[in-house]
């Protein structure tokens, strides 16, 4: 097909058109980015450099643009990129070249010798773990100085197209108001002071100590939460056997003939008991539910999953004394338990949970009684040294006591938000289930006599305590002395090439690790090469280490190294590298000291004397668990009566927590009148909200 003379030129003037306008579109990015650059090699303020590039852009001599109206005009986001004139891409053009203008080499050596000491002064933050806000300045200024010796070698940030008016982001406002997005995958901690419960929640997954299984009600135990339940086993499992009970191992499953012997005891776990009735599954020969209960297989004496071991234990008790020269008998023993709790908290009320459970069997009742109580006397021991916990220790109230128990002593805690938490019991269980399962002995007069019992135990609940006592709103925060890592080492490796430093940096680091293990401290050394140091400064706090020391080419250079204590103190402390041992031992005892004076202070001020009814009752009827600063614990004068306890109990849901030892043994109640009946009062008791 033939075509005419204009009909050729007007083709060849469209392909021209189009071609120009390809080029502007791909030419523009990089003309803009150009401009932007050129500006920054005229202004080393940070706040310029950071500000966006549509409302700063800056050319040299007479190119120069300073109105921000004439650059949105020029560019026109709105319209297009198609539209940009003729008169900018000159500009463009004229800025690109401005900005390659040669620096003479005095210039360029002032330069290189300031973004080197930019760079130090950063690297330094980062390994010190300053935040993105602390450092954006530094780095600002660095890139200013990168961009006026060598244009080309920043690239500012790519910037966001603007949204239509339909899709534009809410305002700060409106923001607030919408509800936040339940993330479980999230790092963040919500503070106490917003909600104290979410807050021991976070704790829990953030720091990566247990997490809830398919099983409901009952939680995984993550290693770094496992790993705090071994260092209080192994502390109190080596007084335990001081207290002379051998550990031993009874049947997870107890047949609930076992159960119902005693009945007082049976009463008291009927309802949180888990019962197995058949002994295999079988298909559905329907083919609806898959597998089922096989009705042949069912169990004439169905099985509880031990709730608690008395039966068990005692059955066996049966077997194994015979003569008074089979007393005391004491066992113990770390298991697992269930009691089906309708709800659930981590640690503090879960429907499986770990604990050590003794039994003991005595020739008299003062024998008994005074093993309850020494026993009880190394669980608050332990607290105190070990946990850092403080507490206070009594007897619970007979509507309080353990089911089939004539005596229950107890250890209760103190927590954050001003609930007590009871973190461990020793039952006196008189004759109750020596003559339930027919236990008795041979006195030394050949008489046969019924055995005293106790039982005595702590579980899982005590990590709930640690939790709530220490911690804070950056992370978990642990005592030395039950920490499983005590002390992490933080190598900062020199640079690649620099062997000479690496062989010294490695040898100082064998060294310091060596006397710090060799001074009894749990040492752990994060070297791995695809973490930033900061994220290691900022996971080994969340975890709560108590200790964490910096080891770097200058501190080896100077002989020193770098501390920084999880708790009592906020300031970073150069210490000598032949002190390191001595040091970390000093600071480390220092932290566990601040931790227990920290939580006395906390109970003293929150145990409120010789209140009134009315005044508890205003102050915790409103009193929830999410509450940070509750009111805390009231000891007051009381006369016992069970009806008057319950109601208490409806009214403000406060509980009699104990009658605490001290001030009853020093007959602080003496002429004083109940503050509930009016009655003369015949014990002081503890009461308060609890977990």
């Amino acid at each position: 097909m033939s075509t005419t003379l204009g009909e050729r030129k007007l083709r060849c003037g469209l392909i021209i058109l189009m071609t120009s306008l390809a080029m502007t579109r791909a030419f523009l990015p990089v003309a803009r980015r150009t401009i932007v650059l050129s500006g920054a090699t005229r202004n080393n303020n940070a706040a310029t450099i950071n500000t966006r590039p549509s409302q700063q852009l800056l050319c040299r001599s007479s190119n120069r643009i300073s109105n921000t109206g004439d650059i949105n005009r020029s560019f026109s986001y709105h319209r297009g990129y198609s539209q940009m004139t003729t008169t900018t891409l000159r500009m463009s053009q004229t800025a690109a070249e401005s900005s390659t203008t040669t620096i003479t080499d005095e210039q360029k050596s002032e330069l290189e010798s300031k973004i080197k000491e930019k760079g130090d002064i950063i690297r330094s933050m980062k390994d010190e773990g300053k935040s993105k806000d602390e450092l954006a300045p530094h780095v600002a200024e660095l890139l200013a100085l990168k961009a006026e010796l060598d244009p080309s070698s920043v690239k500012p940030k790519k910037q966001k197209q603007p949204q239509q008016q339909k899709n534009k982001q809410p305002t700060a406002k409106a923001q607030k108001q919408q509800p936040k997005v339940e993330d479980a995958e999230s790092d963040y901690i919500t503070p106490r002071a917003e909600n104290y419960s979410k807050w021991y929640n976070d704790i829990i997954r953030v720091c990566g100590l247990a997490e809830t299984s398919p099983v409901r009600g009952c939680m995984v135990i993550k290693p770094w939460g496992m790993s705090l339940w071994d260092q209080i086993r192994r502390d109190l499992d080596d007084r335990i056997q001081e207290h002379g009970a051998e550990n031993a191992y009874f049947p997870l499953l107890i047949p609930k003939s076992f159960l119902s012997k005693e009945a007082e005891h049976v009463d008291g776990f009927a309802k949180e008991c888990a019962v197995v009735t058949h002994h295999r599954l079988t298909a559905d020969p329907e083919g609806k539910e898959g597998l089922i209960a096989d009705p042949e297989a069912e169990l004439e004496d169905p099985l509880i999953i031990r709730p608690t071991s008395e039966t068990m234990i005692w059955n066996m008790f049966k077997k194994w004394i015979v003569s008074h020269r089979d007393l005391p008998l004491k066992v113990n023993q770390w298991a697992n338990v269930m009691r089906w709790e309708m709800r659930t908290r981590p640690f503090l009320r879960t429907s499986e949970f770990l604990w050590q459970e003794g039994h003991t069997a005595h020739a008299t009742a003062e024998g008994a009684i005074k093993d309850s109580k020494d026993m009880l006397d190394q669980y608050a021991d332990m607290c105190e040294k070990l946990l850092a916990i403080p507490i206070v220790k009594g007897a619970k109230s007979p509507s309080e006591r353990f089911a089939g128990a004539d005596e229950t002593f107890t250890i209760e805690a103190l927590m954050q938000n001003g609930w007590a938490l009871q973190s461990g019991t020793s039952h006196f269980l008189g004759q109750g289930f020596g003559k339930a399962f027919d236990v008795t002995f041979q006195d030394a007069e050949g008489k046969q006599q019924d055995v005293w019992g106790t039982s005595w135990g702590v579980s899982t609940r005590l990590l709930g305590a640690l939790i709530m006592t220490h911690s804070d709103d950056a992370g978990l925060v642990l005592p030395p002395r039950v920490a499983p890592v005590q002390v992490v080492v933080v190598p900062i490796p020199p640079k690649k090439n620099d062997e000479e430093s690496k062989v010294a940096l490695n040898n100082a680091l064998d060294k310091l690790v060596e006397d710090l293990k060799g001074s009894g401290h749990k040492v752990k050394v994060d070297d791995r090469d695809y973490v930033r140091n900061g994220a290691k400064y900022f996971e080994w706090e969340r975890k709560g280490v108590p200790l964490r020391i910096e080891l770097g080419p200058r501190d080896v250079a100077g002989g020193v190294c770098v501390f920084k204590y999880r708790a009592g103190s906020d300031e970073k402390e150069t210490v000598s590298l032949d002190d390191v041992a001595a040091k970390a031992t000093e600071g480390l005892n220092n932290v566990q000291e601040y931790l227990l004076d920290s939580a006395k202070e906390r109970l003293a001020a929150s145990m409120n004397l010789m209140s009134t009814y009315d005044e508890m009752k205003v102050a915790l009827e409103k009193d929830e668990a999410s509450e940070y600063n509750g009111p805390g614990l009231y000891l007051v004068p009381w006369k016992c009566n069970a009806e008057n306890e319950d109601k208490i109990k409806e009214e403000c849901k406060a509980t009699i927590r104990c009658y605490p030892t001290d001030v009853n043994e020093g007959g602080m109640f003496e002429g004083k009148k109940c503050f509930y009946s009016g009655e003369d009062a015949d014990r002081m008791a503890l009461f308060g909200r609890a977990f």
